[in-house]
């Protein structure tokens, strides 16, 4: 049974706010710079968190997007936005002025473009490493419909982490996600990417709380480090307004923790699972980034142990006796 969207969230889904300086600073220079950010169009519930230590995802290719997935709040249209030529330029001033060492460039799907903007998010990577050889970059890209070719280009664009969201089990693929996606074809993308690629890490995500089971969730885990997926995060679905698909069900953080103990056993490098997690996620940027500098020799190898309980797993131990 669907929950309203009215329904009253349990505490461990309220954040505060989001404020403080250091926020103010980035919102104030993604208006001068004509950038939109993922965490303002997708409604991220961690947008205050991030912002404030300086992390943000950056989306590229204007904010139309050419599908209509039906937990998505982006806006949704045929065509989109002519491409900015200038946007891989603007990227990496904006970047080296926030002087982060971890970036997260998206976009929105682009089916209209000949290339599906595959050439432009190699132009970002390309344009942020030149002007700032230090900062690690993710891109969290579209399927492309599967098109090999394009898929070789963001492969090969020097992303450090290629991240493809597969967003929910596979019986829920047609009810949550456009026609024009689907579960193999997203699993096939990751695959090439690590084919293509296999110096890099690849990642994916997948959202909770529309109706899947846990055995659901962990084939889907299996099916994601098949295809050499290396990192993965879990979130729960919230419901942006009542024309979009209705949230099934609260996961609880007991659960969460369960997913998480289940990704390490079946192989993830690492696996940022929790209510408030969602595909660019900080705590996940921070360990990846390790990882990477670890890799080149310039640090030792972090560990990861899962995380430590919190006050909503506290409450609900109390509760559960």
């Amino acid at each position: 049974m669907a929950l309203d969207i009215k329904a009253r969230k349990p505490s461990w889904l309220k954040v505060r706010p989001p404020g403080g300086e250091r926020y103010a600073w980035i919102r104030e220079q993604r208006k001068t710079l004509e950038l939109s950010t993922v965490c303002e169009e997708a409604q991220c519930p961690n947008i205050g968190e991030c912002w404030s230590s300086g992390t943000a995802t950056f989306m590229v290719m204007g904010d139309i997007c050419t599908r209509g997935c039906r937990f998505c709040a982006v806006n949704t249209n045929r065509n989109g936005k002519p491409l900015d030529t200038e946007e891989p330029a603007k990227l990496a001033r904006t970047i080296l002025a926030m002087d982060l060492e971890y970036i997260v460039v998206t976009s929105v799907d682009r089916d209209d473009l000949p290339l599906q903007g595959a050439q432009h998010f190699a132009d970002c990577v390309e344009a942020v490493k030149e002007v700032s050889p230090k900062t690690r970059v993710e891109i969290l890209h579209p399927d492309f419909r599967g098109d090999t070719a394009l898929i070789d280009i963001v492969a090969n664009s020097g992303a450090d982490v290629l991240a493809h969201n597969i967003e929910v089990v596979r019986s829920l693929q047609k009810r949550v996600r456009d026609g024009r996606c689907g579960y193999e074809q997203s699993l096939a993308v990751l695959a090439r990417c690590k084919e293509t690629a296999p110096e890099r890490f690849t990642k994916s995500s997948i959202m909770v709380g529309l109706g899947e089971t846990e055995d659901e969730v962990v084939e889907t885990m299996r099916d994601l480090r098949a295809a050499g997926v290396d990192f993965l995060t879990l979130g729960q679905y919230l419901r942006p307004s009542k024309k979009h698909i209705a949230v099934q069900e609260w996961v609880e953080p007991a659960q969460f923790a369960r997913y998480e103990q289940l990704g390490k056993e079946l192989g993830f490098l690492y696996v940022a699972s929790g209510p408030l997690v969602r595909s660019s996620y900080k705590a996940a940027e921070f360990f990846i980034n390790n990882l990477l500098k670890a890799r080149d020799g310039a640090a030792e190898a972090p560990e990861w142990t899962p995380r430590e309980p919190t006050a909503a797993d506290r409450r609900l131990r109390v509760l559960n006796g």
